[in-house]
C-alpha cells in the first residue's frame, strides 16, 4: 500500500488541487469574458465625433487591439481547456503524475502550474 502513495497523490492532496484548479478555472473564465467583452466593445469606442486624422490612427490601433484581444482570448481558452483536463486527471486519480517519467510532479510546481503534465526533470529533457 505504501508503494501506491508514491505513485499518486493522496485523496486529500487531490481534493486540495481540485479546489485550486476550480478557482483558477473560475478566474480564467471571468478573464475570458472580459476579453470577449473588450473585443466586442472595440467595434464602437466612441470616437465617431473626433477629427478624421485622429480617427485614422484610432482605426489602426483598434485593429491591433482586436488582434491582440483575439490572441489573448485564444490563449485563455486553451488555458481553460488545460485546466479542465487537469480536473479530469484529479477525478481519475492520475493528477500530478509526469506523463514522461511516471514520477510525481512536485507540489510546488503543481501549485504554480496546476495544469502541468511534465515534471521539471522531463521538461528539461525536452530542451
Amino acid at each position: 500500500m505504501a508503494v501506491e502513495t508514491n505513485n499518486r497523490y493522496s485523496d486529500k492532496d487531490l481534493a486540495e488541487f481540485k479546489v485550486l484548479i476550480l478557482d483558477k478555472i473560475e478566474k480564467a473564465e471571468h478573464d475570458l469574458a472580459l476579453l470577449k467583452s473588450a473585443y466586442m466593445n472595440d467595434l464602437n469606442n466612441g470616437t465617431d465625433d473626433t477629427s478624421p486624422t485622429f480617427k485614422a490612427f484610432e482605426e489602426g490601433s483598434e485593429t491591433m487591439s482586436k488582434e491582440a484581444n483575439s490572441q489573448l482570448a485564444i490563449r485563455q481558452e486553451k488555458f481553460i481547456r488545460d485546466l479542465k483536463n487537469a480536473l479530469i486527471r484529479v477525478e481519475n486519480k492520475t493528477y500530478g503524475i509526469c506523463r514522461v517519467t511516471g514520477k510525481l510532479i512536485s507540489k510546488e510546481r503543481l501549485k504554480l502550474v496546476p495544469h502541468a503534465t511534465l515534471s521539471i526533470e522531463a521538461k528539461n529533457m525536452q530542451q
